[in-house]
């Protein structure tokens, strides 16, 4: 069996990092899988790169203005709106047409249009299209923020000025999805139960088939090793708790940052002891910018692509905190279990199906500041540290390692052939 990943990126974003590792747990379980991408960054001899790279630009560029325009020349929501008006046809790739299922992953940003997605639907080969968030089940949004637009037809979209219209540009794409769908069958992969469930709830997606399969992780690379070793490696004390942050770009106010410094605030205050015993290192994009703000002595590590020193930033923490106030299913939460490192996030999205509640980590009321500070302490000063450890490895191995994915998505793929063939 041969399969063509397709993503906007190689290495950059959390679907990339997911789609590379599925690649890699096809080809060591038998099936031949290859990744096509707009932005490669690697010598991979599995990975292609289109070519072209004026044209990639010029589709980013002219997606971006067209959204521009839309939002009146506002940049607030540039980059959470997508509508591919513009992409690379790949059906006409030597890859493409070998390839015996053409598996999508995150395609936005100039990568594929949906003139393009409806060329490989109508190319007669089996498509399985997995979902990094929800915008092959919306119109536009990759995250809709309690909007439910989409269960019934998205428009008057929040997004827009003045929260648009019946026949705004969420009305417009979405009827342009709507034709590309009709009479197709696709497999949609959501990475989590939870993106399962809304996927379900989509006016789109009603005919398709949907289910759900998390990312694999490389349990190999991301394992537990010398705290000590790593810390010294890193430059970090050896006589601290050190609670462990890590975001692309740690000023995303999605990413929680606001409530990781007022649960430091609240426990500083409660706890005025640990003020000298617990630090806080920040892994990603502008962490300097706010380390000030915490008021236990602060680590900004700055970003890091180096897989193995990212390893030693997880072997190094005692307790990873990700108060997200949206996720899917979270790479860096599986990250950090399966080095053995304990795990705090609210109970939004797919993080409650990663953390067991007081069994391997904590999961915090959502949206509250007060109930993070107190799985950070309970996590740091009462649990069974060693306990959570185990419990964590063990939730990793059992549900994300690459064999148990490659089986998983194997079957996906066998249907979908099986399925296509019975059509025919």
């Amino acid at each position: 069996m041969r399969v063509l990943i397709v993503n906007t990126s190689e290495r950059t974003g959390g679907a990339a990092v997911a789609a590379n590792r599925l690649m890699e747990a096809l080809n060591n379980h038998g099936v031949k899988a290859r990744m096509l991408v707009r932005d490669k960054e690697s010598d991979s001899l599995t990975v292609i790169g289109l070519s072209g790279k004026w044209w990639q630009q010029w589709c980013f560029l002219w997606e971006r203005l067209v959204i521009y325009l839309h939002l009146h020349f506002s940049r607030r929501h540039l980059f959470e709106l997508d509508i591919a008006n513009v992409g690379t046809d790949i059906t006409k790739l030597h890859e493409f047409r070998e390839a015996d299922i053409i598996h999508l992953h995150w395609v936005n940003q100039g990568m594929l249009s949906l003139n393009i997605i409806r060329k490989i639907l109508r190319s007669g080969k089996p498509v399985v299209w997995t979902m990094h968030d929800i915008w092959p089940a919306t119109s536009i949004c990759h995250l809709t923020l309690g909007c439910n637009q989409f269960k019934s037809g998205c428009h008057h979209c929040k997004y827009l000025p003045g929260g648009g219209s019946n026949s705004d540009l969420s009305a417009r794409v979405w009827r342009k999805k709507q034709a590309l769908l009709r009479n197709q069958s696709v497999v949609f992969v959501a990475c989590s139960r939870w993106l399962e469930g809304e996927a379900r709830q989509s006016a789109l997606l009603k005919n398709q088939k949907i289910t759900s399969i998390p990312n694999p992780i490389d349990t190999h690379l991301y394992k537990i090793g010398d705290k000590t070793a790593a810390r010294q490696r890193l430059g970090l004390p050896s006589d601290k708790q050190i609670m462990l942050f890590v975001s692309q770009r740690v000023t995303n106010r999605n990413k929680g940052m606001d409530y990781l410094i007022e649960a430091c605030r609240l426990l500083a205050e409660q706890h005025p002891d640990m003020k000298s015993s617990t630090g806080v290192a920040i892994l990603g994009g502008h962490a300097e910018d706010v380390a000030g703000q915490l008021p236990f002595e602060t680590y900004p590590l700055g970003y890091v692509s180096d897989e193995h020193r990212i390893v030693d930033v997880y072997n190094a923490a005692n307790v990873f905190v990700l108060p997200s106030l949206s996720e899917n299913l979270p790479n860096t939460i599986m990250e950090s279990m399966a080095c053995g490192v304990p795990c705090i996030g609210f109970r939004v999205g797919g993080i409650p199906e990663e953390i067991d509640h007081l069994k391997n980590g904590y999961v915090a009321n959502y949206r509250d500041a007060a109930d993070l500070a107190a799985g950070i302490r309970w996590v740091l000063c009462e649990a069974d540290h060693e306990a959570l450890s185990k419990a964590a490895v063990s939730k990793v191995n059992r549900c994300y390692s690459g064999q148990s994915v490659a089986l998983k998505y194997t079957e996906v793929y066998n249907e979908a052939i099986a399925q296509k063939h019975y059509k025919l």
